[in-house]
């Protein structure tokens, strides 16, 4: 995207004035200096830009122009679990201020304090990307984080009702067949097996907590330089209060073993990253959550990302998508059914633990 257009992006969905007013009515910080905002990033679902005012950079996150139904929510749930994690260490963006009024923006946003970090999304940062070695301390953060997220009581910290914890894994199979069933076009193998297979293979009982919904090194930043550091975890659209060993699975789904094939790098670079298991050691020993039915999780995180994914292809397909990405998508769907049937039909897992 050129600055040009850039520029028009951020005049579009960013009104300096209108920000500036509400801005100095919430008390942020820089009361009654100009508001420089500019564009960072824009993706399938929401638009981020820096916000500079009075010496100060911090970061507003809003949907995109034409809101899709259902987003102002999104925004302000986003917002909701931010303020529940102020105070604890759970590395995050210090939420700022949240907008409820869409007429000020045209849009539900919130401000959030600026991130000094990079995010490993495509390729790493040195010492990383040239010392394979040094890698492991981006898992390790990457699995602290996460741990210490299930360890946070979301009851203190707020959000109750935030979710529906109670027969949450119970709803997972029909809610996301319901979800792909909406923009189903093609035959996807494997999907059924997956989903007969989670139905009777089911854990009767979990410990809720909070769960990110799509925990991955694309939705954490770190900080530059080396030993790693998490600066925080980001992107927090899909959060809600669950078994949070679905996070787990999630990291989990992807991520190959030392003996397994590591040089597909287009996503991250795992040569010198721990095993599967060394992670699981790992975040047992924080979190304190029994993983005894680990297969379940792992399947399940590959079924919802493909019945996730498909609905993004969908709309590229249809013609109905502005994010080239999403082209890539189809074939990724296909693997993540694949993979989940594969595991169901070899897993040891007994059925109904």
């Amino acid at each position: 995207m050129s600055d040009a257009e850039e520029r028009r992006r951020t005049e579009g969905l960013v009104d300096r004035e209108a920000l500036a007013r509400w801005m100095d009515a919430a008390g942020l910080p820089g009361a009654g200096e100009p508001v420089d905002p500019s564009f960072i990033q824009g993706g399938a679902s929401n638009e981020i830009f820096e916000v500079r005012r009075g010496g100060r950079r911090m970061v507003l996150r809003r949907p995109p122009g034409d809101v899709p139904r259902g987003r102002n929510e999104t925004m302000l749930r986003e917002a909701r679990v931010l303020a529940a994690l102020r105070g604890s260490d759970v590395p995050h963006a210090r939420l700022l201020g949240v907008c409820e009024d869409p007429d000020v923006l045209g849009a539900c946003f919130y401000v959030m304090e600026h991130i000094d970090g990079w995010t490993p999304m495509g390729a790493l940062e040195e010492p990383f990307a040239s010392d394979p070695t040094r890698r492991r301390g981006l898992g390790e953060e990457l699995i602290d984080a996460l741990a210490k997220l299930a360890c946070v009581d979301w009851r203190a910290a707020g959000l109750e009702g935030f979710g529906r914890p109670e027969g949450f894994l119970d709803r997972q199979v029909d809610r996301w067949l319901a979800h792909l069933a909406r923009v189903r076009f093609r035959e996807i193998p494997g999907i059924e097996v997956a989903a007969d297979w989670l139905r009777t293979h089911t854990p009767a009982r979990f410990r809720a907590g909070i769960l990110h919904g799509d925990y991955q090194f694309a939705n954490v930043m770190f900080r530059h330089g080396a030993p790693a550091r998490m600066a925080a975890v980001v992107d927090w659209e899909m959060s809600t209060v669950g078994d949070p060993l679905l996070d787990l699975g999630w990291v989990l789904m992807s991520w190959p073993d030392p003996d397994e094939d590591r040089s597909d790098t287009a996503y991250f670079d795992y040569r010198g990253m721990q095993s599967r298991a060394e992670l699981v050691e790992r975040y047992v020993a924080i979190a304190d959550l029994p993983v005894d039915a680990l297969d379940y999780y792992v399947v399940l995180a590959r079924f919802k990302m493909a019945c996730v994914l498909e609905a993004g292809y969908a709309r590229y397909v249809k013609g109905e998508a502005d994010n080239p990405r999403m082209a890539f998508f189809g074939d990724v769907v296909l693997d993540m059914a694949r993979r989940a049937a594969e595991l169901a039909r070899t897993s040891v897992l007994p059925a109904n633990t």
